[in-house]
């Protein structure tokens, strides 16, 4: 018996926030040394940021696909499989063959997809009384992982002698940690969906497109941020490396938001007024950088990382409490992902050809902001108290019954 309650709850929490912790490191881990690896495979600068840009597009190619594969094995076989392919894909990367970065590269964000996917589901199974906390807990994980791959790098490459490959497969290390963890829930059965089922009905859901809309321009506001920030900043007149501590400082600032804002939108019944704030907190954030800078903005880049913070924990708590079951959640999750990171890979060529078109920062920030504004209608309809249904007929969203 204290196994099976081992198998119910410690586990498989140990298990969600260790795979939060490899979402995002081999991602990350890339910018510090793309400088080493631009010398040694002699890339040009368009190749070397489809190293940043690549996992991106395989998540919106592969977010679809994860829900199919859940219903077929079971989610907890689907997120080990997903975790045994992001441990080869990063020790593909780091073979010193330029077709094998790239392939490695696709692999480990395909890897990715399917457990960016999957984790709302396998949270709302085993956790569906304590979705918010558990969501926070792990996006959290998510965000410290990110934070060692990007400050961890270039130490390894250099202090330690690794070099860029060595530095990049190291992070194939804590994937496999996590591959042991999630072996023994490998004896659960698996639980199925009708093959078919989860994925066909979000895309005709009104409330599964708010959802997707609120999903996919957080995403694009915050990649935007990431790869311009730096540059708006160095206009601003902050030295380059006062604008990196401002990107960090972004990202840290969010942390709080993400543990604190799956806790209070699981407790309410109707999360649009944490849509709102999220998108508000943003938008002013942003609005801000047009009229602050040096020291000054550090104000903005706070209320952005709050923001950003925000809006990225609710949307992913989001995909739980808008779906009825676990396979709802996935099948909402593959659906708002896939959107969202076809949104999130344009974002930042977009935004760089329009500084380019407008021989500035204004009219981009302007625009950004504007891209708030959209976030905040599609996050208060995708907050209301509703539950997106994926019956095998007619999709419809019902209100949720009162107890």
């Amino acid at each position: 018996m204290k196994g099976s309650g081992f198998l119910r709850g410690a586990l498989p929490f140990f298990c969600v926030v260790l795979a939060g912790l490899n979402l995002r490191a081999s991602i990350t881990s890339v910018g510090p040394v793309i400088g080493g690896i631009r010398e040694d495979m002699g890339l040009s600068s368009g190749l070397a940021g489809l190293l940043t840009t690549l996992p991106l597009l395989a998540f919106a190619a592969f977010s679809s696909l994860a829900p199919r594969l859940a219903g077929r094995f079971g989610l907890s076989r689907t997120l080990f499989g997903g975790l045994v392919l992001l441990a080869a894909g990063i020790a593909l990367r780091s073979l010193p063959q330029e077709a094998a970065l790239f392939a490695g590269t696709a692999v480990l964000g395909a890897a990715i997809a399917a457990a960016n996917v999957l984790l709302p589901g396998f949270v709302k199974r085993y956790f569906p009384r304590r979705v918010g906390p558990v969501t926070g807990t792990y996006i959290t994980a998510m965000n410290v992982g990110a934070a060692l791959g990007a400050g961890l790098s270039a130490p390894l490459a250099r202090s330690a002698g690794l070099g860029w490959q060595g530095a990049l497969g190291v992070w194939a290390v804590p994937v496999l940690l996590a591959v042991l963890a999630w072996a023994p829930l490998l004896k659960e059965r698996p639980e199925r969906s009708a093959p078919g089922r989860a994925p066909r009905g979000p895309w005709r859901s009104a409330l599964a497109w708010q959802v997707t809309l609120f999903m996919g321009l957080q995403s694009v506001v915050f990649f935007v941020s990431i790869t311009w920030l730096p540059a708006i900043l160095g206009e601003g007149g902050l030295s380059a490396v006062g604008a990196g501590w401002m990107v960090s400082l972004m990202q840290l600032v969010g942390i709080p938001a993400t543990l604190l804002v799956p806790v209070l939108a699981a407790r309410m019944r109707s999360q649009s007024a944490l849509a709102a704030g999220a998108a508000l907190l943003s938008g002013t954030g942003i609005l801000g950088l047009l009229f602050l800078g040096g020291p000054l903005s550090s104000v903005p880049v706070v209320l952005l990382g709050l923001g950003q913070g925000a809006a990225i924990s609710l949307a992913l708590t989001l995909f739980a409490l808008r779906a009825a079951d676990a396979a709802g959640a996935a099948a909402l999750s593959g659906m708002a992902q896939t959107v969202g990171y076809l949104f999130a890979a344009a974002g930042p060529p977009l935004f760089g050809a329009l500084h380019d078109a407008t021989g500035g920062w204004t009219v981009p920030l302007v625009v950004l902001c504007l891209v708030t504004g959209a976030m905040l209608l599609a996050g208060i309809g995708a907050g209301r108290d509703a539950v997106v249904r994926v019956p095998e007929r007619r999709p419809a969203d019902v209100r949720r019954p009162r107890s």
